[in-house]
Parts: structure tokens; sequence; C-alpha cells
């Protein structure tokens, strides 16, 4: 009935029409040597023909409908030679100077509509699923006194490249709708992976993953030639990672894909990274800021002069975080740069710098550089060895704001991760201006927030919290905008820890973390799960939620 029978079952049984011991059933019934088990499933009466190829035409696009010949004008049987039509189990029903639109039985007769575009010097043919007994019948009736095709577009047609990937093949199409199904989910990642009897597709949607419908395992290799030409990486190299990038147009908005292929098992693993410059234009109440957070984060982005670190696992904004910084801070009257690897967003005004290890420029010798170019402000992507960051200490000492990320769990441990990488404490201690940890948490989704009684164990799971929220609290009830998730968005719970004279004395005395953070605490700091209450109580997010992201946070 189709060329990837295990994919359609795989889909109908997904969608609720068939059931996993339907399958298994219909499996072990088979008796014909060339019988499959949606043919059982079909001769049996367990599902109509209708609701499978409707459903896949659905999946990929197409449109389903009954085809009869006495309702086609002869005219356009011409179109298509009688020996290319039954070849490829098409029959043409609608045509005009520009296009032709065709009707075949296999929802997934990619390689017919790919080879009838060059038979037909390029015309377009677009395609509609009807059922195969109709095909046939109206094949035999339309073509009946048809002679076969002359020798010459029968030596056109067996000379095309059955892998043909020109702009208008279907895998272009659907590589290209890969992508940007995921941009219309608000994906922050795509990923194309191959397993063992599946090409799997996943979208991180507001940090979650979400497994999608996935496109025929023997598509795989294509889907994937096509993404590595859309990112100018080498096709014949299977072997080795490479990266690339992607830069593609949707519903008018502009945007970058940083994509990854890494070799697997079963095929190269791709991981496309959507950088959506909308971001940028972000401000700190858009981050999730509580009102007096804001005031002291944008007191400290306009200091002169000091290090600024924001400190946090891989995913959780600090890179976002840092650009809206740089946004509200970036003046005519003064000189930005950057130092990057690689540079995500390109943004204007600012001078940035991408780090090239293949030509000696790291992390390091970059800053040196810049620093002879005279900025009032420096940004380093990622503090990573004692030498990155003695230098940034050592410019922030001389009249420089620097801002940088670090890898820690919270805000004070910054100070511990810089003397552990071989700072000195007297740097340390004269150039941190404050460390800021930060988190996200996904934002209940407004159009279905509800309020609700939080139950007994919620309260106790609350604790010493549990007097910082009212009656009610709230989550998402699920629907369509947010996909039935009950979340849309994320928003950023934060640690700020300010270094007063108390804490510079503690860290030229090389303290341990926790006497910093007791400091901090007297000092009104508020923690991670603490400014995550906070948004609980608001209705911003949910317990579970902040619970998940601040599992480390003891008070």
């Amino acid at each position: 009935m189709t060329s990837n029978d295990e994919y359609v079952l795989q889909l109908l049984t997904e969608r609720g029409f068939l059931t996993r011991d339907q399958v298994e059933a219909a499996s072990k019934s088979m008796k014909a040597e060339n019988e499959t088990t949606l043919d059982v499933l079909v001769s049996g009466g367990t599902i109509g023909e209708d609701e499978v190829l409707g459903t896949v035409a659905d999946q990929f696009g197409l449109k389903y409908c009954h085809v009869n010949a006495d309702a086609i004008n002869p005219e356009i049987v011409k179109e298509i030679p009688a020996d290319i039509a039954k070849k490829y189990g098409v029959v043409p029903v609608v045509a005009d100077e520009f296009s032709i639109t065709v009707a075949l039985s296999d929802p997934m007769g990619y390689d017919a509509i790919d080879s009838l575009r060059y038979v037909l010097h390029g015309r377009d043919v677009e395609a509609v699923v009807s059922p195969k007994a109709e095909v046939q019948a109206a094949m035999s009736k339309l073509y009946e006194n048809e002679e076969a095709a002359d020798v010459q577009t029968r030596d056109e047609f067996a000379g095309l490249n059955e892998d043909a990937t020109g702009d208008d093949a279907p895998v272009v199409k659907l590589a290209t709708m890969l992508i940007t199904n995921g941009i219309k989910m608000k994906a922050s990642d795509i990923h194309l992976e191959p397993m063992e009897k599946e090409f799997r597709v996943r979208y991180r949607i507001d940090g979650a993953l979400r497994k999608m419908d996935s496109p025929p395992k023997r598509l795989q290799s294509a889907i994937i030639s096509r993404i590595k030409i859309m990112s100018k990486m080498k096709i014949s190299e299977k072997r080795i990672p490479q990266d690339g990038r992607i830069q593609i147009t949707v519903n008018g908005k502009d945007l970058d894909l940083r994509v990854s292929s890494v070799p697997t098992n079963h095929g190269e693993s791709i991981v496309m990274r959507v950088l959506d410059k909308s971001n940028l234009a972000l401000g700190l109440p858009q981050l999730g800021f509580l009102a007096d957070d804001q005031a002291t984060f944008e007191r400290l982005i306009k200091l002169p002069d000091g290090v600024v670190l924001v400190t946090g696992p891989t995913g959780s904004g600090k890179t976002t975080t840092l650009y809206a910084c740089l946004g509200q801070i970036n003046t005519p009257d003064k000189k930005l740069i950057t130092v990057e690897d690689p540079v995500e967003y390109q943004m204007s005004g600012i001078n940035q710098v991408q780090v090239n290890k293949d030509v000696g420029l790291d992390f390091s010798a970059a800053l040196r550089s810049i620093l002879r170019q005279a900025p009032n402000i420096v940004m380093i992507g990622e503090i990573r060895d004692e030498e990155t960051a003695g230098i940034a200490m050592e410019a922030a000492l001389t009249g420089h704001l620097v801002f940088s990320t670090l890898h820690t769990n919270d805000a004070p441990s910054a100070v511990t991760r810089l003397l552990d990488i071989g700072c000195k404490p007297f740097l340390v201690a004269s150039a941190l201006r404050a460390a800021m940890a930060q988190r996200l948490v996904r934002a209940i989704c407004e159009n279905c927030r509800e309020a609700y009684t939080p139950s007994e164990r919620e309260l106790k799971m609350l604790g010493q919290f549990s007097a910082t929220i009212p009656e009610k609290m709230y989550h998402g009830a699920g629907c369509d905008k947010c996909g039935r998730s009950g979340y849309k968005g994320r928003k950023g719970v934060f640690e700020i820890f300010k270094v007063d004279d108390t804490i510079e004395r503690l860290i030229f005395d090389h303290a341990p973390a926790t006497l910093l953070r007791q400091r901090a605490r007297e000092m009104g700091m508020r923690t991670l799960r603490e400014d995550g209450m906070l948004k609980v109580a608001s209705g911003m997010t949910s317990l579970s939620e902040v619970l998940r992201v601040t599992m480390g946070d003891a008070d």
C-alpha cells in the first residue's frame, strides 16, 4: 500500500487508529509471502484504506481524494507518456501551462514526483493521494489507446539521477519543513537522530525535548545530506564531527541555525541550534527579574569597571542575559568588544571577535588584542582557564567593565572556581564586583493559567517557604497554544552575589564558599530557590518547575 509500511503503522498507532496489540496480532497472521502487516489489517477490516492513505497524506501535507477517469480531460493525459505513468503509478488529473497535478496511491512516492519534474523539463508537479484500485482503473481506461512514449523521452528519463536534490525536490522540501516546523513551534534546538529502526526527530521547546512524527527511515541519508549542503559542510565526510551554519527566513523573520553533525552507529546525528535575533531585543524585565533584583543588576552593569559574572550550567540562559546587558548599555559614547566561541548573534554597534584556535586566536590571545583597542566594555564568552581569567581581572583593574560566564552551581562558588583555576586571591578580591547565578524555569501559559489549592504533599515540599505562598497556586491546564503542556516560554530565577568590603577580605583570605555565602545572606542575597518561590507565589511558574531546577539549593 505504501513504500514504508513500518513507518505507516507507527504513525497510525501514534494517532490512535490502531493499537499495538492489533498490529502484533496482524503481524502473526500473515500468510502470503508478499503480504504485509498493513495488508492484513486493511483486508481484515481493522482499518480502512481511506483512513490509512488519508492519515499518511495529511502527515506529508498532501490532499487525499478519489479519482475518476471520466472526470479527467483526455487532453491532460498527453502530458505524461503511458510507459512513465505506468512505471510510477501516477495519473494526471489537472494541468495548466505552469504545473500539473497527478494522483498516486503511495503518499511517500517522492521518487516518482522528483523524476517527473525532470521528465517535464522543470515543470512544477504536485500530487494528490488516491486509492490504488482507483488509480489503476483510471490508468487502464485513460491509456488504453495510448502508444508507448517515444525513444527520446525514455532515454531522457532513464538517464535521471534518482538522488537528485534540486530546489523543488521533495527531500529538499521535507528538510526545510523539519526546520520551519521547529521554528514555528518555538524550538530552541532541532535534533535529527538516526536510530536502529527509525529516523527520530525531536524539538527542544521551553527546555524539554518533544518527539515529533519521524520521516521514513529510507530518507535519512538524503535529508542529512540536504542539511549538510545547507550548512556548507562536506557531504562526503561522514567519519568526523562537523560544524556549520544555516541562514533562513521564516514568516519574514531572519534566523541563524548553528548546525552540528556527529557520526553515530546508525548514521550522522544532526543538531540545529536556533538563534533567534529577536532575543536581542529582550530587556531585563523580560528575563524574569523581580523589581529589586532588576534594580540591583542594572546598577551593576552600569559600573565603570570591574568583573560581572553570570554563572550556571549549560542551557541556563547565561548568553541571553549577557546579550540583554550589552543591548541595554550599548550607547554611541561607549566602545564594546566581545570575544566569543562562536559568535551567536550579530549585534549592531558592537565589535565582535570570533575565536579561531586553528590560527592561534584563542580566548586569551583575542582578549590581549582587543584590550589594545581601548574598549570601555568587554564581554568574554566564557572564562575557561587561568590565563583568560587573569587577563580579565587585570583588564577590570585598569578601567574596563568586563562581563563573562562561568560554570558553577551557585553565585558564591564563582569565587572558588576562579581561585581553583589559578587566579590570585588579591586579583579576584579587587576586580570582582558581582556574580549572578541563574536557571530557567518554564512559565505558566497565560492562555490556560488557572488557580488551584495546593495539596498537603505540595505544602510539605514547600517546607519553610510555605509562608510565602498564598492559599491559591497556579498551573496551566493545557491548551492548543502551549501544545497541551501548560507552559509557554521560559523565565529566569536568579541569585545575585555582590562583593562588599567584608567579602573582599574573605576572598583575600581564601575563605570557603560557605563563608562567602553566609556573608552574602547576611547582606540580603536571595537564593535561587527563594527567588523561585516568589515567582511561584506570583503565578509566573509552578512549584514543580522551581523544585526541579533548584534541587541543589540547600537553603
